[in-house]
């Protein structure tokens, strides 16, 4: 699976997600009451979306914003670099 970024170095699965659920940017931003350009802005990981948003989004898709953001994944990364930094 392709990961995309939301914000800087954040990874999420909005794209894929979207996909698998077989909607159009424009009808999850309906759904999740956004503009379809901020949909294409967080798949192209341009845009964070609010704590509110992911979790519209994960209501949308049936899942948590914990994986939807691949939250988990996030913070061991960002564990290990600032490890790296303390070095």
């Amino acid at each position: 699976m392709l990961w995309r970024r939301c914000g800087p170095g954040v990874k999420t699965k909005v794209k894929e997600l979207r996909a698998a659920a077989g909607l159009t940017q424009q009808q999850l931003a309906d759904l999740v009451r956004v503009s379809a350009r901020t949909i294409i802005s967080i798949e192209k990981g341009q845009y964070s979306p609010s704590l509110m948003l992911a979790y519209r989004m994960a209501v949308v898709f049936g899942t948590t914003v914990e994986d939807l953001c691949c939250l988990q994944e996030n913070k061991e990364r960002e564990d290990r670099e600032y490890e790296e930094d303390q070095e």
